[in-house]
């Protein structure tokens, strides 16, 4: 297909848009405020839905804006209003923020001109491509996923212009804290400019996660003030440091909404091809906002791979996480791993190498896919959350779903023959509670949100340890600590890729809140004075074992059989006296002790040691002669012959044992 969008050239700028339904096409032309409109001018056929126009003496910075007319008929997919200004769906920059405003949804006719309520697309010559490099994140290292805004919004070391940017990304504080977590790649939550929904102004509030986008190429300017220019630059900060960047993208829905929602973009170009309607004309809603881009179109599906091709030569991310990805596999409706979008992507000669992950479900017809993606996508493990969730809050019966999780989830990943795991495993995401919260809070509390706490999901998993929320009781604090470094130890203990979520490394809380995501307030901005000291040195103390002990982190499947090279087994499962676990055992419903012992191809074995239950006990790991167990975590010393504490996860490592020096004289 020709070119799309604002192309700078030599003689002017070439503006090109897509649609198959409308009658006429316009490119309007501002003033370098972006305030007022200088020229319209009409865009030229050019076949197959390509309108296209050479304007002469333009040059890169011009701000820029669409107008398409045709039928309007709502009820049939057809919303052409040449009153509504439209942002170029291919724009790379824009020179404000979204704001939501009535008009912007009005019907045609109803609701004047919206170009003064618009951002302006502004044409920029890009730069060179980044000199490609495979990337830096490998499957079975940490993933750090963020918000930009709330992770440095209140950071003491950052300058205050700084804070909430992607520019502070780079500052040395944050570099330094990250790799002391041994941090391989950050994910970044959506960096692209987005809307608010309509109901959050009136309310207050403010979609501070970013899930909401218009067009799917044009950064935030809230968040990259610097442009493209800005994320580049952040992105290379990282990677000189060792730091690999993800960027968490949304091509599901769009912040157009359903059909009493604004007319920005696609919809005004032609919603009929850019989203997915039932036969009576209604829009879908496989996302939950309203709307469903038609992944299965031909220029949807370019769009996307122009999209993550622009990000991939001209930012250097190593890759992308893919919001409801069903979304992006569903043909005709339905989803399909073989899905020529996700075929296109992961084939692609710039993306082939790329880093692709998806969060495998939405709340469509067969929405939940985990485990049906094929290689080399990744995928969000959402039953590895709530099995290690249900293990740790003390259920009935959940100890052998708990080593399936340890060991890879063979069960959902394993199926013709896959030899490795292709699991993202976490405890807790931007969606939901907090790591901190899961021990503290038994139901949700949504209410700043505005919806009477109706919102979010009310099967959280979580308990709070004899209080619900804050609470001046240090026994019940203390416990609380153990059980926040259980689930921390049994993540990091967790075979294949691993994700830690921002600020769940020292105790942040959202004081309940599941939903958060209207929150751009203390609730969400990472409290940098107030954190967890202890917990997050013990953070940084798993990370270092997990990179010291190279089987955790190794995604092949654990077999029980002996590593190339070696004579011990990958993995056994004992008792909590050493012994191997019988079938009674793994059925027992009220077992909640364990032991994985692993072994690499070294002849090194690291066992894992949890005991989940309140009691303490007593450990026994088999011996080898000249070998002796020693604390494979200096500041988690454990004598074998004294008790395990309950609820703990304790790690010892085989080393071989000193010789006993001779006497002198003897």
């Amino acid at each position: 297909m020709t070119q799309l969008g604002a192309t700078v050239t030599s003689e002017g700028i070439r503006f090109a848009a897509w649609s198959s339904s409308a009658r006429r096409l316009w490119v309007s032309l501002f003033d370098g405020t972006g305030s007022r409109e200088t020229d319209r001018l009409e865009l030229k056929p050019e076949g197959e839905g390509v309108h296209a126009l050479l304007v002469s003496g333009l040059a890169s910075e011009a701000r820029y804006g669409f107008r398409a007319d045709g039928d309007y008929a709502p009820e049939s997919g057809l919303w052409f209003d040449p009153n509504k200004l439209l942002i170029d769906p291919y724009a790379v920059e824009i020179d404000r923020p979204y704001q939501y405003h009535w008009r912007l949804a009005a019907k045609r006719n109803e609701g004047a001109d919206t170009a003064s309520l618009m951002p302006k697309a502004v044409a920029r010559s890009l730069p060179k491509p980044v000199p490609s490099k495979p990337p830096l994140f490998q499957p079975g290292r940490l993933i750090y996923e963020l918000n930009v805004r709330s992770f440095t919004k209140l950071h003491p070391d950052i300058p205050e212009a700084q804070r909430g940017t992607i520019a502070a990304l780079a500052h040395p504080a944050i570099i330094e804290h990250l790799k002391r977590l041994g941090v391989s790649a950050v994910e970044l939550m959506p960096v692209t400019a987005s809307i608010d929904e309509r109901h959050l102004p009136p309310l207050g509030l403010s979609n501070a996660w970013g899930y909401n986008p218009v067009t799917f190429m044009a950064l935030d300017p809230r968040l990259a003030p610097g442009g493209l220019g800005e994320l580049r630059d952040t992105v290379a900060a990282l990677r000189k440091a060792g730091i690999g960047t993800i960027l968490d993208l949304v091509f599901n829905h769009t912040g157009e909404s359903d059909r009493l929602g604004p007319t920005l973009s696609l919809r005004g170009l032609d919603a009929q091809a850019y989203y997915r309607h039932q036969p009576d004309g209604r829009l879908v809603n496989d996302t939950g906002t309203g709307n469903t881009v038609a992944c299965d179109h031909p220029v949807v599906r370019e769009m996307v791979l122009d999209t993550l091709r622009h990000f991939a030569r001209f930012a250097g991310v190593d890759g992308f996480r893919f919001d409801l990805a069903p979304v992006l596999g569903r043909v005709d409706g339905a989803f399909d791993p073989g899905a020529p979008l996700l075929g296109d992507i992961a084939g692609d000669p710039v993306l082939a190498d790329r880093v692709l992950i998806a969060e495998p479900w939405d709340i469509g017809p067969n929405g939940y896919q985990l485990g049906n993606f094929r290689p080399p996508y990744l995928e969000w493990n959402d039953r590895c959350r709530d099995d290690v969730r249900r293990f740790w809050r003390g259920d009935a019966g959940a100890l052998g779903s708990l080593a399936t999780r340890l060991a890879g989830s063979s069960d959902v990943f394993g199926r013709d023959g896959q030899p490795a795991s292709r699991t993202v495993n976490f405890i807790a995401a931007h969606d939901g509670m907090t790591l901190a919260d899961i021990v503290a809070y038994e139901r949700k509390h949504n209410e700043a949100n505005g919806e009477q706490n109706r919102d979010g999901h009310n099967d959280n998993l979580s308990w709070n340890n004899g209080a619900e929320g804050e609470t001046d009781d240090h026994a019940i604090a203390r416990n609380r600590f153990g059980d926040q470094c259980a689930l921390l130890a049994t993540l990091f203990a967790s075979r294949g890729t691993i994700m830690l979520t921002a600020g769940d490394e020292f105790g942040r809380t959202q004081k309940g809140n599941n939903n958060a995501y209207a929150q751009d307030n203390a609730i969400t901005w990472l409290d940098w004075t107030g954190r967890d000291q202890a917990l997050e040195q013990y953070t940084e103390s798993l990370a270092a074992l997990r990179r010291a002990f190279p089987g955790l982190a190794d995604p092949h499947f654990l077999t029980g059989e002996p590593a190339d090279g070696s004579e011990i087994p990958d993995v056994a499962w004992l008792t909590e006296t050493g012994t191997p676990l019988s079938e009674s055992d793994w059925n027992d419903p009220g077992r909640h002790r364990l032991v994985m012992l692993l072994g690499d191809s070294q002849g090194t074995r690291l066992a894992v040691m949890i005991n989940g239950d309140r009691r303490q006990s007593v450990f026994s790991l088999p011996a080898r002669d000249g070998f002796e167990w020693r604390p494979a975590i200096e500041t988690q010393p454990v004598d074998l012959a004294r008790p395990l504490p309950g609820r703990c996860v304790n790690f010892m490592i085989e080393r071989q044992a000193a010789k006993p020096r001779a006497r002198k004289g003897s």
